[in-house]
């Protein structure tokens, strides 16, 4: 901290604007070059249009403030506007407390319409009181994180997920934690090429807010 302040005073005393880390979901004032925000925006209020809820539960949004917050489950909140195939998804999220479930679904195969999509899409984890291939940063079920990354319940977190053909890389709050050839494991029995994007609502105990979501289809 106090070699941050040092560069920082050395910076106005210069005339340069020390550098910060560039993530598309800290950023404000519109998408990053080649990102959508795909929680639409519009005279400064957000939106849930192109949005479905699939099963119990909902998510309140904030039109101020872009956030999202569960109540109830369990159920799927998930961008119907377009389905992906290769693409970087980036968002932040915040646990209510170390409790907290949730999860975020790549690659939904279709509209769901049963809860049998949990078997044919990957789920990257939200989850501090379990370990493994069940805490946070793990592709549920199948590949472990390979280190603990996540903040405190009530601070904002990072995910950067990229789904590359059949690799996933998952970044939180700037750490590589998975970097994995997908197959098929543990509960998912296969994945599509492409698919939706879906935010988890678990259950009533423990809520997660979600905010600044933007997504980079890649060729």
């Amino acid at each position: 901290m106090r070699a941050y302040r040092a560069m920082a005073a050395l910076g106005f005393i210069l005339g340069v604007v020390p550098m910060t880390v560039n993530c598309a979901a800290q950023q404000e004032g519109g998408a990053p070059a080649g990102f959508e925000r795909i929680l639409r925006e519009s005279d400064g209020r957000f939106s849930k249009h192109g949005w479905n809820h699939y099963g119990p539960g909902y998510f309140d949004l904030d039109p101020a403030t872009g956030v999202l917050t569960s109540h109830g489950g369990m159920g799927l909140f998930w961008y119907s506007a377009q389905a992906y195939g290769d693409f970087v998804l980036e968002l932040e999220f915040k646990c209510a407390d170390v409790n907290t479930n949730s999860g975020v679904f790549v690659r939904v195969p279709g509209v769901p319409t049963s809860d049998d999509y949990i078997y044919h899409s990957f789920e990257v984890q939200i989850d501090d009181a379990s370990e493994g291939i069940h805490a946070t940063g793990a592709i549920y079920d199948a590949e472990a994180p390979t280190r603990a990354a996540s903040k405190p319940p009530g601070e904002w977190n990072h995910y950067r997920i990229t789904f590359r053909g059949s690799r996933i890389t998952i970044q939180l709050n700037g750490t590589t934690v998975v970097d994995w050839e997908a197959e098929p494991r543990g509960k998912v029995t296969d994945f599509a090429a492409r698919g939706y994007i879906g935010l988890q609502n678990h259950d009533d105990r423990s809520p997660v807010s979600f905010r600044n979501i933007f997504v980079e289809a890649l060729p």
